[in-house]
């Protein structure tokens, strides 16, 4: 059993009564930091709604996360996944948005449903839209860390916070609590920021959306300035000072090309066969291998307290993405006294550090992210910093 924390607590008594309660609004919108502990609040909110609960997430990782947390309040639930093997119902059914978004006739009966990691949700059009318009009866409460997504419109692409988009899924925000907080309380490890310009980011080629960098220029980019080398440089550097490392990288190529120079690391990709994937990351976390190179994949669902290192070998424009990224070493450890993120991509000079990022409200009442006056949502991208 798992005794909520105060704002857990909070979260969990809002969106009881958002699902067991008459409200003018369908869907609803709460917003926890990685680790907060979203899986002991989705458990609480599960066992407390009245009627069918419906549990979304976008992967095996985060549905077997939940579903255990669940579970060890000594609840049964159901697991429908074609990649955690079950398919069957039950009063609360954790599933992946994969295997059912054609499947809505199955939940006609649900009431309740929550999404973890809602800001993969697409308000224009995709599974989830698609599964939502056949579920008329159902409540939605979305959960997410980073409640924004990168878009195009008129005046150019900009991070829409995810109640100011047009469509939009969530129509306001129910709840939230502040990064600083948890981290005041100590409920997240301390960070320590390394920040090596390798390059000048304003010498890349935004894409034809501008929401990030053509594969092109950051491949002229990284020939040019050795940016495998440097990379191998510096988790060399992490290796001799800190017991593990997580490095991430743009391309597959170059991936393959940095564990060449790091020795006893191993690369995982989107390509990674599942089994195998498995052994590495439990090979990982046992200590056997103490540098896993990843490209695209261990930015969510990838819960590991112990690791004590972060290379990010890449640019981006993404907050989201830089987020997660820093995400995987916020979770504290009693053998951890600090978790250390090195950016080689100027990432850190662009949205600044975690620990002072704040959800912010403007004169109109609408909700935006700020990191010390820059604002960082809603508003249209400039040329890389």
């Amino acid at each position: 059993m798992f005794s909520p924390r105060w704002y857990q607590q909070e979260g969990i008594d809002i969106a009881v009564s958002f699902f067991n309660n008459y409200t003018t609004y369908r869907n609803t919108l709460q917003i926890y930091p990685t680790g907060s502990g979203k899986s002991v609040i989705i458990a609480n909110i599960a066992k407390g709604a009245h009627g069918k609960t419906l549990v979304l997430q976008p992967s095996k990782e985060i549905l077997e996360q939940n579903v255990a947390k669940y579970r060890s309040y000594g609840f049964r639930a159901g697991i429908y996944s074609a990649s955690a093997g079950q398919k069957y119902l039950d009063v609360v059914t954790f599933a992946t948005i994969g295997s059912i978004a054609k499947k809505a006739h199955l939940f006609k009966d649900v009431k309740n449903i929550i999404i973890d990691e809602c800001h993969l949700v697409n308000s224009d059009d995709g599974m989830y839209k698609q599964f939502f318009d056949r579920m008329p009866q159902a409540k939605i409460l979305g959960m997410t860390a980073t409640p924004y997504r990168l878009s195009t419109g008129a005046e150019g692409a900009e991070l829409k916070f995810l109640t100011r988009t047009y469509p939009r899924v969530f129509t306001n925000v129910s709840y939230y609590v502040q990064t600083e907080t948890l981290f005041n309380e100590g409920h997240l490890a301390k960070l320590e920021y390394f920040s090596i310009k390798a390059y000048d980011r304003n010498l890349l080629t935004l894409n034809s959306s501008g929401t990030d960098f053509t594969e092109a220029s950051i491949r002229e980019m990284q020939k040019k300035v050795n940016m495998s080398g440097l990379t191998v440089k510096y988790a060399n550097w992490l290796l001799s000072k800190r017991k593990n490392l997580l490095v991430f990288c743009t391309l597959i190529s170059e991936a393959n090309k940095v564990a060449k120079g790091i020795p006893g690391s191993v690369v995982i990709t989107g390509e990674t066969e599942g089994g195998e994937r498995s052994r590495i990351l439990k090979d990982f976390k046992s200590g056997k291998i103490r540098c896993v190179i990843n490209v695209g994949v261990l930015t969510t669902g990838f819960d590991y307290p112990e690791l004590e290192a972060v290379l990010m070998a890449r640019s981006t424009m993404s907050l989201a993405l830089y987020y997660q990224i820093i995400g995987r070493i916020m979770r504290p450890h009693k053998d951890k006294n600090s978790g250390w993120f090195v950016d080689l991509g100027g990432n850190i000079e662009l949205f600044g550090k975690i620990e002072t990022m704040l959800i912010k409200e403007d004169r109109k009442g609408q909700l935006y992210i700020a990191n010390q006056g820059k604002q960082l949502t809603d508003v249209p991208f400039k040329k890389a910093a």
